[in-house]
């Protein structure tokens, strides 16, 4: 890959999805690639990137796609999961105990094993017995993650990263050497794709977003811009998930949470308060 072919592919990436790819990612690009250049029918790497800096709109999406990282499992961390469980949903459910709505986002879901986990503790919770209604949002930039993530079947591997085998055997039918998700938790999530970078607007306000370990990723220039996006989605007294090693423009840290939860600085108002009066 010549370093003209890399600046251009960089360049492309950062463009259309914030992802910053550094010169030691070459060989990285290169793996990730080929399958694309194969797909697109091209000889090789070199002779897919001799179509860029401006490649058709299937190709772009095609390497876009590819060079998204989408490392997931279920329950990852566990930490985030069991404070949302014992700490946050409950004290969500009671101080919207009136409206009895809930709203939930996962960007950057990936694969769906994130969505999954949440939709199973909100299920244990049995909220919906209670007539409350859950909006259980997951997107992803990458079509194919999603797809699979609808299709809701995982490989023996992807069920023991995280998921206990009480969950596994409630929430799962056994077919063959996978396992698919049961209809009752596929019904709980709604998935789409979705660029971090477009408008949020079609999100409404959101009480709770899990955007874990993939704004590291990203140009500080669209760190912030998602950032205040994000600070106009939650509801005041919303919270923010990110991954442990992340930290938040204009969130504050919660102290006696694990770490990666924020929530916007008391008065911070959103912009449907705003417009709300």
């Amino acid at each position: 890959m010549t370093p003209d072919a890399f600046a251009n592919l960089a360049d492309m990436l950062r463009r259309r999805s914030g992802l910053v790819l550094t010169p030691d990612k070459i060989q990285l690009a290169n793996s990730r690639l080929a399958p694309v250049a194969h797909l697109f029918g091209f000889k090789g790497v070199a002779a897919l990137l001799a179509e860029f800096p401006h490649p058709r709109e299937e190709i772009a999406q095609a390497v876009t796609e590819a060079m998204t990282t989408n490392e997931t499992s279920f329950f990852r961390d566990r930490d985030p999961f069991i404070h949302f469980r014992n700490v946050v949903l409950p004290a969500m459910t009671t101080s919207r105990a009136s409206a009895r709505r809930l709203r939930i986002w996962c960007a950057a879901v990936s694969t769906g094993q994130e969505a999954y986990s949440l939709a199973m503790i909100l299920d244990e919770a049995n909220l919906a017995g209670f007539d409350w209604r859950i909006d259980l949002i997951a997107t992803d930039l990458s079509a194919a993650a999603i797809a699979r993530a609808k299709d809701g079947v995982y490989s023996q591997f992807e069920v023991q990263r995280g998921l206990p085998i009480q969950s596994l055997l409630k929430n799962f039918t056994q077919e063959g050497n996978q396992w698919r998700v049961s209809d009752r938790l596929r019904r709980m999530v709604s998935f789409r794709t979705f660029n971090l970078l477009d408008d949020f607007g079609w999100l409404g306000e959101i009480d709770l977003v899990f955007c874990r370990n993939v704004l590291l990723y990203f140009d500080g220039p669209s760190r912030t811009m998602i950032f205040a996006k994000l600070a106009d989605i939650l509801t005041p007294d919303g919270t923010l998930v990110l991954g442990a090693t992340e930290s938040a423009d204009a969130f504050v840290a919660v102290s006696d949470a694990p770490r990666g939860f924020f929530v916007r600085p008391r008065g911070a108002a959103t912009r449907a308060t705003v417009l709300a009066g």
